[in-house]
């Protein structure tokens, strides 16, 4: 008989429960865990890193092609186009592509090196790097960009070299007011006003979006989307092209006469509204090539291993816009605003009087006026004519520290203008003129505080045009792609800080300075002109030559500032800023006045030898022909004996002198020998005018009027000694009065 198997003991089955309820929290907690790790997976791909995800499958699934905006225009304030943005092309290669082609790379290299004007180690580089993409130069000209197309059809290259569309700024006036208006780089505006307006003048770019399949092929066009681009705005400045020019050649000269390779300015401004017509700084650049320097006259007396070590600084000199970004010591051409002061607060006035005995101390120091001897006792206007330290010293004592510094605040000197350019400086004030006489008495004639070139015209012209202090600007007008004015300047102005009748007493003060006083060399014929020399010390014993002048005087339209740092010692001329900057100062605004529509009103000593137009006269009667020229004031000599003029010198509308001498040829032949310039600088007008009218040449003159004075001498000639010309050619002399000190 079998046994009964035995049954398992209590303790089995409860190690078995155990063992099943293990595995069935083991398998509850790794499914926990597997579904928290999954969770987190998940929340980490949905939630934290979805932006992230999402632009990657749009990535893989679609191809992006950027639409790039057209930049703005900048115009000048007659429409002429200063800045414009055309179409070029940057040359790219596939390195990858071309070496799976199995292109000769050595032919690549040479030839786009060629082309491009680039090295052809550069482009060996982009050959040999491991990548699809390389742009070989940025860019391109069409004219360049077409020759590439030329070489890759000779060569049958095929899809290794390619072309992206892309935009190339041109500045068809190259150097012309380089320093207002900047230039771009990579990242946008870099400088002057392409910077300042660089969101207006890029626009936004737009895109186009598509579908792409699993080998990268274009989908059909249903799936294409486009976002358009936004072009930028133009800018309409305030500059003028024509007063531009002639202030840069007002600068050239200046510097080329004088300089010493410091730095010059100019700034003509609009006194009623404070528009800027002209802003010029020396040393210049060309625009379209920003990184060359763009003359010696930064590197004079350096060797070319000096030159590369400090290009950088070079450059950045050269980009500067002096008039905005620097600042110095005003001198003299700041007894405007003193005199100002003075006549506002009632503390002088015409009938005051002045006893100048060479020099002033205060508080133990001793300060000296440009006549050392003293200019003896003189009225208000005669001791501004003369620029006498001593009578602006007292006129500042007599305004008081607090007065003074709060009419320096009015003044805008204090603060920067506000003018729409990059890098404006602030200049500065001490403390001290709160409280130190002998630091308002060098105040008082312009010594000892810095300004801005555009600060102080600004505050001049508040002096002469009503007291009204205005924030000088560039851009009038900022003008979508549409035509839409989206933004004009408002010319309101900032305050006004003294009356119009001080304003008129300044005014007509200011232009017996340049009739009689320190500023006679400033002068042009048939305009009155209003003006203030100045000489500024600097730290060294070196020197700062100014000149401000505006006109006409009774109702000033326009003012100009020019500013030369530095002068040469060594030209034999008296160092100071109406012998130095006056007469080029009358060279610009002879040549700016009649172009802005400025009517002359000539005097009777002035109508002799002003500017006519010579009447032509061939064809007509000899005796008849020399009765119409004596009628209207010029010379003539008759060359022959026939009865009609056969032809003249110079030819009719031509513009001389109106007492100039015309040549009739009645029968004659003219002689075309060209006449030889001869060289009158240091001359008299009447020994000049001798030398050129033997030479067969016709003398123009500008500048210091009193020509029979001893100490008026020619300065300057349009046309170089020893040069051919044709006869009858018009030489202009610029004539300046050395006796001027200031």
């Amino acid at each position: 008989m079998a046994k009964n198997p035995k049954r398992r003991p209590d303790s089995a089955r409860r190690a078995n429960r155990m063992i099943g309820q293990r595995t069935l929290l083991l398998l509850a907690v790794f499914g926990v865990a597997a579904f928290a790790l999954l969770f987190s997976k998940l929340y980490d791909w949905q939630i934290v890193r979805h932006d992230e995800l999402q632009d990657i499958a749009v990535r893989q699934q679609t191809l992006r092609t950027t639409v790039g905006a057209s930049r703005g225009a900048i115009y000048d304030r007659n429409g002429r186009t200063l800045a414009i943005s055309s179409t070029a092309e940057n040359v790219c290669i596939s390195p990858r592509q071309l070496k799976k082609d199995g292109v000769d790379a050595n032919l690549v290299a040479e030839s786009l090196a060629e082309i491009l004007d680039v090295s052809e180690e550069k482009v060996r580089r982009d050959i040999d790097a491991d990548t699809s993409y390389r742009v070989v130069k940025k860019r391109v000209e069409q004219e360049d960009a077409d020759r590439v197309r030329a070489f890759l059809n000779e060569n049958d290259i095929g899809n290794g070299i390619f072309f992206e569309p892309t935009a190339k700024r041109y500045y068809p006036f190259g150097s012309l007011a380089a320093n207002v208006i900047g230039f771009t780089n990579e990242e946008g505006g870099a400088y002057g006003l392409e910077a300042v307006y660089n969101d207006e003048l890029s626009g936004e770019g737009g895109m186009v979006v598509m579908a792409k399949d699993v080998n990268g092929t274009p989908m059909l066009y249903q799936y294409e989307q486009y976002f358009d681009a936004k072009d930028g705005c133009s800018l309409n400045t305030t500059l003028d092209t024509t007063v531009q020019y002639y202030l840069e050649k007002g600068l050239a000269e200046l510097e080329a006469r004088y300089g010493t390779g410091k730095g010059a300015t100019g700034i003509v401004m609009d006194v009623r509204t404070a528009a800027i017509l002209g802003m010029a700084s020396l040393p210049n650049y060309d625009l379209n090539s920003p990184g060359t320097l763009y003359n010696d006259f930064l590197t004079r007396g350096m060797g070319e291993e000096e030159v590369a070590e400090k290009l950088s600084d070079l450059r950045f000199k050269q980009w500067r816009n002096k008039a905005i970004n620097d600042t110095y010591q005003p001198g003299s051409t700041f007894k405007i605003l003193t005199l100002s002061m003075g006549l506002e607060e009632g503390v002088i006035d015409l009938n005051s009087s002045f006893d100048c005995t060479g020099k002033v101390v205060v508080e133990k120091e001793t300060i000296n006026c440009s006549n050392r001897s003293g200019h003896g006792h003189q009225s208000l206007t005669v001791a501004t004519g003369n620029s006498c330290n001593p009578a602006f010293i007292n006129i500042g004592l007599r305004v008081g520290n607090e007065k003074f510094y709060n009419y320096m605040k009015a003044f805008g000197l204090t603060e920067k203008t506000g003018i729409d350019t990059t890098g404006e400086a602030q200049g500065f004030v001490n403390k001290e003129i709160e409280y130190s006489t002998l630091a308002l008495a060098c105040y008082a004639f312009g010594q000892n505080f810095n300004v801005t070139p555009v600060a102080l015209i600004a505050a001049q012209a508040a002096c002469i045009n009503g007291g009204y202090l205005r924030t000088p600007y560039i851009v009038d007008q900022v003008v979508d792609a549409a035509g839409n004015v989206v933004y004009r300047h408002d010319t309101t102005p900032v305050r006004q800080v003294v009356s119009e009748e001080t304003s008129e007493t300044v005014r007509g003060i200011l232009e017996y300075v340049v009739s009689e006083g320190a500023g006679k060399n400033g002068k042009v014929a048939g305009y009155r002109i209003g003006g203030k020399t100045g000489t500024a010390d600097k730290v060294g014993g070196n020197v700062i030559v100014s000149f401000v002048c505006f006109a006409p005087a009774d109702d000033p339209q326009v003012i100009m500032l020019l500013t030369l740092d530095e002068p040469s010692r060594d030209t034999g001329t008296y160092v100071s800023g109406g012998n130095m900057v006056a007469p080029v100062a009358s060279s610009v605004m002879a040549e700016l006045l009649p172009y802005l529509g400025i009517e002359p009103t000539y005097s009777a000593e002035e109508l002799v030898g002003a500017d006519a137009t010579v009447p032509n006269l061939v064809g007509e009667k000899a005796d008849e022909a020399a009765k119409k020229l004596k009628e209207l004031g010029f010379g003539c000599r008759l060359i022959g004996d026939a009865e009609t003029v056969t032809d003249q010198t110079p030819l009719g509308g031509a513009i001389v002198p109106n007492n100039a001498e015309i040549l009739l040829y009645c029968g004659e032949e003219k002689s075309d020998a060209p006449c030889i310039v001869p060289n009158v600088i240091g001359d008299s007008a009447s020994v000049a005018n001798q030398k050129l009218t033997n030479a067969g040449l016709i003398m123009s003159i500008s500048g210091a009027t009193n020509r029979s004075s001893a100490s008026v001498r020619a300065i300057s000639q349009s046309e170089e000694p020893g040069k051919e010309v044709p006869a009858g050619t018009v030489v202009r002399v610029q004539l300046s009065d050395s006796s001027v000190t200031d």
